[in-house]
């Protein structure tokens, strides 16, 4: 019995040391850098056929078409000059005054009888009431934005309009500066020299942000972050 005792506790130990071992082994794994193909790359390049004898393809430009995007993965230039502004005023005055007063000069001859001494009956009531409440307020807004991007054309959706999605990153002294933008925009609004402004993008979407030190410190610590978030006053 007793070597039995030994050799289970003996069992037990080596399977209490393997499993950590085999916790760390499922735990271990390889890094490896996931590239996500771009939108070129995932744009089947069109197959050349010569068998008709023409050397005219599906993919050539006609010799009258001008530099307008109008084919999916087509690059168009937008220029976005967004002006915005706007203000708001406004302004609240009330005032309420009233009073009252009773009084009962004459009641069955108690005017003459002692009651008098305690009670001026000509002024039993008198009460007045007074509130007055002013209020303002005022709200302004201006933004500004003045860049020049291009984008690709991700679609052609059935009527003609292009979906396009364009994005720049600027980096300088560790300083990322990105512009995003996506929208809608009809081929007809394109210009000839292959532009087009943001003001005629539908569902337009503009992003302009940074991402580096400076923009660090242009925002709060964690800690005030919290503390604003759970501070009562």
């Amino acid at each position: 019995m007793d070597r039995k005792k030994s050799a289970g506790s003996q069992i037990f130990k080596a399977a209490a040391l393997c499993l950590p071992l085999l916790w760390l082994a499922g735990c271990a794994h390889e890094s490896a850098e996931v590239t996500t193909p771009s939108f070129d790359q995932q744009i089947p390049a069109p197959q050349m056929n010569y068998a008709s004898g023409s050397l005219w393809q599906a993919s050539s430009t006609g010799l009258a078409e001008d530099v307008k995007a109008r084919r999916r993965g087509d690059i168009v230039t937008v220029v976005i000059s967004e002006n915005a502004s706007a203000s708001k005023k406004a302004a609240t005055g009330t005032s309420r005054d009233s009073s009252i007063s009773a009084g009962i000069p004459k009641l069955l001859g108690l005017e003459k009888t002692p009651v008098k001494t305690w009670a001026d009956l000509a002024n039993l009531l008198s009460a007045s009431n007074s509130s007055k409440f002013d209020g303002a307020g005022s709200t302004s807004r201006q933004e500004t934005l003045q860049a020049t991007i291009s984008a690709k054309v991700v679609d052609v959706i059935p009527n003609g309009n292009l979906l396009i999605e364009g994005r720049r990153n600027v980096k300088v002294n560790n300083e990322d500066q990105v512009i995003v933008l996506t929208g809608t925009v009809r081929g007809r609004d394109i210009s000839a020299d292959n532009t087009v402004n943001s003001a005629l993008i539908a569902d337009a979407r503009i992003s302009y942000s940074g991402k580096g030190v400076i923009s660090d410190r242009q925002k709060p610590g964690w800690l005030m972050n919290v503390l604003d978030k759970v501070w009562p006053f």
